[in-house]
């Protein structure tokens, strides 16, 4: 799917969108933290329960109360932390939780935001997180609302890892925001997912560089790099419209942050499959065994690209948009 970005309006980006060094500061914050305090050998340990100490060591940082008031940052300083986060495929509710400080108000925003209580965004009866999840927030078409369970979680094992929960729900009325909130949602689930897959690729072509097949590393191979340059184009291009999202979010052009959000979240979650499936195929037998080197990312990837709202709710997002231009 493509769109036409001419009818933008002159909003002053950075054309290259690159992060400032206030933001790089906070993704090289963000990766020092995780590869001292939760590293691969740690995320694989959790089986995708949410480390609670991490998270709130995570929160004690400011990286979870960043688009709040208090935090005083924007949705780029919130990409720059979920690149990192995502990079180091750090467990939890995380685009969840940066929804939450959007669209609730103090004090639960507070809590949120300082880590003591955890975000389960879901939607069709299905949440993650359900058993340790403070907040509820449900999805419906582009409507965001605070639910409650009416009876306990039954545990749902997952593509993740992660326990999650099935449960009917009582309804509270629509949050305000749930548009501008949308946005930084679905911005965030792309960040993460292009960063997850940029990790996945490059471990693939690391292995293929010293894998050696008839003599030769298999990265010699143009069935073994084609497919894996391929993968890195366009995860590269999922990062840049997700970065392009934040920066119109962040200068107040609600249209185009809606619509590049849209575009990040799809172009994410098929570059995101596509990377596991070409990497699997790279590594062979052990990169779908839990002890592997990488199962522990790409079996996220695919329980991220399925979260709600999903790529389908985005793609029907794009349409309204390009719809309505024409009709313009």
């Amino acid at each position: 799917m493509s769109f036409d970005v001419s009818s933008d309006p002159p909003v002053d980006l950075p054309f290259d969108l690159a992060f400032d060094p206030g933001q790089q500061a906070i993704a090289d914050a963000v990766a020092r933290f995780c590869a001292d305090r939760f590293d691969d050998d740690a995320v694989k340990q959790s089986t995708g329960a949410v480390p609670r100490d991490a998270w709130q060591e995570l929160a004690g940082l400011g990286v979870l109360g960043v688009l709040t008031p208090e935090g005083e940052g924007g949705l780029l300083e919130a990409v720059a932390a979920m690149e990192a986060l995502g990079r180091a495929v750090f467990p939890g509710p995380l685009a969840a939780t940066f929804l939450a400080t959007r669209v609730l108000a103090d004090p639960e925003r507070s809590r949120v935001a300082g880590g003591s209580v955890l975000v389960s965004v879901g939607s069709a009866g299905l949440w993650p997180f359900a058993e340790q999840a403070g907040v509820v927030l449900e999805i419906d078409d582009e409507s965001v609302r605070r639910v409650h369970f009416a009876s306990a979680p039954t545990p749902v094992d997952t593509l993740g890892g992660e326990t999650w929960g099935r449960a009917p729900v009582v309804r509270d009325a629509d949050l305000p925001d749930a548009a501008a909130g949308l946005v930084v949602y679905r911005t965030l689930l792309a960040a993460q997912l292009a960063a997850m897959g940029r990790r996945l690729v490059d471990d693939a072509s690391a292995h293929a560089a010293v894998r050696k097949q008839f003599g030769r590393p298999i990265g010699d191979f143009q069935a073994v790099a084609h497919p894996l340059a391929d993968c890195a184009m366009r995860l590269d291009a999922a990062a840049t419209l997700a970065r392009a999202a934040a920066c119109y979010r962040d200068a107040g052009a609600d249209a185009p942050s809606r619509r590049y959000a849209a575009a990040a979240h799809v172009s994410a979650c098929q570059a995101g499959l596509d990377a596991a499936h070409v990497c699997h195929q790279v590594f062979g037998a052990v990169g779908i065994t839990l002890e592997g080197p990488v199962f522990h990312v790409s079996r996220r990837i695919r329980q991220l690209a399925s979260t709600a709202p999903g790529p389908d709710a985005s793609r029907r997002v794009l349409t309204s948009c390009m719809n309505g231009e024409a009709a313009q």
